[in-house]
């Protein structure tokens, strides 16, 4: 903590006499990432509410996130043909993870599971997700700790409306994997939080090369644009209440006329960026 730095990207908020707070985070992160910054810190240590997309210190979350994950399945109970599920083996060979213990997932947590693994190559853990470590501070300061989505609602986004369609957005999803560009762009989007490059994260779409399908589109437009809305009215909400709010969500959710700085400007917010000193 001596000597952490402030990473990501912060805004303040400002309605009815004031402030609150905006911070992207990042879901997978370096151990020297977890400690927050002295701007991040006073930001948090002034608000009374920490608002995040799901709790997963809150034991009713965490269980109903096990049953939703179990259910998963492509639609109609359709099965992952052979030769797609042969691929996610031999990926799950190359990440060191053995593929029984995931076989029984559905295809759509199988990709996340070994996404998240191959990015232990690149010295990237689930385990030191920033929202994780700020859901610790906050309980650990006694500080009303919420979450602003379900974890219903977060699962449905990785649903697919149809068979074929799910079987379309794993295979271009494993050619990804396979060729070595999802950790290429995991490594940049990675060192742009770590360097809080506001510009290079407005740009990602540009960049990306992750929406060329229509799968592809459609499952950028239900991660951000239609959960963005909802996120903004519960922080509202809270501020309305007379809270200070600390919402800390994913940074792709911050940036762009449907992120949450703009939303909250379309409510009525004086918006600021806060720049970390460098």
């Amino acid at each position: 903590m001596a000597h952490a730095k402030d990473r990501g990207f912060l805004w303040r908020i400002s309605k009815d006499g004031h402030d609150s707070y905006l911070y992207g985070t990042i879901h997978v992160a370096k151990f020297d990432w977890m400690f927050p910054g002295p701007v991040v810190m006073q930001a948090l240590g002034s608000s009374d509410v920490l608002a995040l997309e799901l709790d997963m210190m809150d034991a009713t979350i965490r269980q109903r996130t096990r049953q939703g994950m179990s259910a998963l399945s492509l639609p109609s109970g359709k099965a992952l043909p052979p030769a797609l599920a042969a691929r996610l083996r031999r990926q799950a060979e190359a990440s060191c993870t053995p593929y029984d213990s995931i076989a029984a997932y559905p295809g759509e947590m199988q990709l996340i599971t070994l996404t998240l693994m191959k990015a232990r190559l690149d010295g990237l853990e689930s385990a030191y997700a920033i929202d994780a470590v700020l859901s610790g501070i906050g309980h650990g300061a006694h500080k009303e700790v919420i979450s602003l989505e379900t974890p219903e609602s977060q699962i449905a986004t990785l649903k697919q409306d149809d068979a074929d369609a799910a079987i379309r957005y794993m295979e271009t999803s494993l050619e990804e994997m396979e060729s070595g560009k999802d950790r290429e762009q995991l490594r940049r989007i990675a060192k742009i939080w770590d360097e809080s490059d506001s510009t290079e994260l407005a740009h990602y779409e540009q960049w990306c090369d992750c929406v060329n399908t229509p799968e592809q589109r459609k499952f950028m437009h239900k991660l951000l644009d239609e959960r963005n809305p909802a996120l903004a009215d519960k922080i509202d909400a809270q501020h309305r209440s007379g809270k200070t709010v600390f919402a800390a969500v994913g940074s792709l959710h911050m940036f762009g006329d449907t992120g949450l700085p703009a939303l909250m400007e379309k409510r009525g917010y004086r918006v600021e960026q806060l720049r970390f000193p460098r």
